[in-house]
């Protein structure tokens, strides 16, 4: 043991050595914010406060933060949340605001209604779908600090004291953190939009106020990983619009959600994973920031928040995409992930005015076109590299191969037939995000499939791909010739050089069965 320590410590003290200042002095701010925030605030005391600033030139919300000052947070919380219903539907997605939607998918998704009804059920019941485990229970009332895979539970403490990649302390932190990126919160959402049953909208209101109570900000495992936080802003957000109207979304809970947005945005502000994980977790965190900045711009600090999102986005998108549109980490699962999350960056710009350049949309519909080279005939897109097993927003629960919600989506945004035919069919998912402009859109009307092209190189990604056709019996073979993975990290690129995978007659004969485990078993993972 000794041995192992000092090497460990070596290779620390190495990596110490290959920091640039620029690194050295932004991991140092880190420390010290995560210190003071340690000390300055014990365990469970931290309740945060909403705080606004001058909007357009309308004092309106500054008055609001003094009444807040004197005590008056009802009727702080009943103006805010009226205005709210009136001005968030201009700003957020489409389909979470239109009255018509809900009913349409409910009309013409019928499986997907059921399933989220379903699953909307089990967690009125404190049952949760995580990560392919199927119905998890975390105790009732939830205990938030468990791996109820494992039954391990994590101690409290400050989340920069977390290890959470220690299992013997943490057991599987991904079990975990799924639970605590409130995604089912779109379950309940979707799931009160098709029926009106209050009983969706108070399980709601009670989960989400039982987990205020207890994770404050900074302290426990939802806090030790900024991406986490900036996914729960996500869920959240969805959250404000989805429950328009239901009589358990008090104005007290409503200014309570504001409060700990602003909280989380900040939190994420200061611990960005510029050289910790300067991949998706970089622009998940992004997003986060720009999701809060957008939709909530009267809070105070939001425009410094979108700013700061929307600028590493666009940086990043140059860093992380190669030429030909490939994902930097070697992955398909990656690869949708990012085009997951530059889909809502595009459109959440668009319908706030916010410019983005052009070449942002162009990357964008390269990496998609990859995706549905790598398309296989019988539709699925194959396990390439890592995959976790999470979603950015899961508003329909898809299998891990299935991509048909990101290529409509892309289709009716980028106006592009031939990624309508990928998608087969108007995705619940793309009706929530453009609304009733998807459910109109000419582009899946027209879709026509891609040329035929015998053999695609793309030669800076690292993948060759050959097929006889587009039809569901045809032959396909990709091969591996890339890299392992980014130079910052290879932990998502798999050591699969010059594999190949083949369909035939539209049956996958040799396949990339994925990834064994992610975090549960560090051993098999290896």
């Amino acid at each position: 043991m000794p041995g192992r320590m000092f090497t460990g410590g070596r290779v620390k003290l190495q990596r110490l050595f290959e920091m640039t200042p620029a690194e050295l002095a932004f991991r140092g701010r880190q420390h010290l914010t995560r210190t003071v925030d340690r000390l300055v605030t014990p365990l469970g005391t931290a309740s945060p406060t909403c705080r606004f600033e001058a909007f357009d030139g309308d004092l309106t919300f500054q008055r609001m933060t003094l009444l807040l000052e004197n005590a008056d947070p009802e009727t702080v919380g009943a103006q805010l949340q009226k205005r709210f219903a009136q001005i968030a539907p201009s700003r957020f997605f489409a389909g979470a605001n239109e009255p018509g939607i809900a009913a349409h998918i409910a009309t013409h998704c019928v499986e997907a209604r059921m399933r989220i009804i379903d699953s909307a059920d089990a967690v009125c019941r404190d049952e949760f779908d995580i990560l392919g485990y199927g119905r998890l229970s975390f105790g009732s009332p939830v205990n938030w600090q468990l791996d109820a895979v494992s039954g391990q539970h994590i101690a409290p403490a400050h989340g920069s004291r977390i290890k959470y990649l220690a299992n013997e302390e943490v057991g599987d932190s991904k079990v975990v953190w799924e639970l605590n990126r409130h995604q089912w919160l779109l379950d309940l959402g979707q799931a009160w939009r098709f029926t009106g049953d209050e009983r969706y909208a108070e399980a709601f209101a009670r989960l989400v106020r039982h987990w205020m109570k207890l994770n404050s900000p900074g302290f426990g495992m939802n806090w030790s990983s900024s991406l986490e936080v900036a996914i729960r802003i996500i869920s959240w957000c969805w959250a404000l619009n989805l429950f328009r109207g239901a009589a358990a979304f008090t104005p007290e809970l409503f200014l309570r959600m504001l409060a700990w947005i602003q909280a989380h945005a900040r939190y994420v502000e200061r611990n960005l994973s510029r050289y910790f994980s300067p991949n998706t977790h970089l622009t998940g965190e992004a997003l986060g920031l720009f999701y809060a900045g957008t939709l909530l711009p009267e809070l105070e600090g939001a425009k410094r928040w979108q700013d700061l999102g929307h600028r590493i986005l666009i940086e990043e998108l140059d860093r992380q995409v190669l030429p030909g549109g490939v994902y930097f980490e070697q992955s398909t699962r990656y690869q949708y992930y990012t085009v997951d999350m530059y889909l809502h960056f595009l459109i959440l710009a668009e319908r706030n005015q916010v410019a983005v350049p052009a070449s942002v949309k162009s990357c964008v519909r390269q990496m998609v076109e990859f995706l549905r080279e790598l398309r296989r005939p019988d539709g699925t897109v194959p396990q390439i590299g890592d995959a976790d097993g999470g979603w950015l927003l899961p508003l329909v629960r898809r299998e891990p191969g299935d991509f048909r919600g990101l290529f409509s989506t892309a289709a009716v945004l980028l106006g592009d037939p031939q990624l309508a035919w990928a998608a087969a069919e108007l995705a619940p998912e793309t009706q929530w995000l453009l609304g009733s402009h998807a459910v109109k859109s000419s582009s899946l009307r027209g879709a026509v499939s891609p040329p035929q092209d015998e053999v695609r190189c793309f030669r800076e990604g690292g993948y060759v791909v050959m097929r006889s056709g587009w039809d569901g019996r045809a032959h396909q073979m990709i091969f591996d010739t890339g890299p392992l993975g980014c130079g910052v990290s290879g932990g998502h690129g798999h050591a699969d050089l010059l594999s190949v995978q083949c369909s035939a007659f539209g049956e996958n004969f040799l396949v990339d069965p994925g990834t064994f485990c992610y975090t549960a078993d560090e051993a098999w993972r290896k």
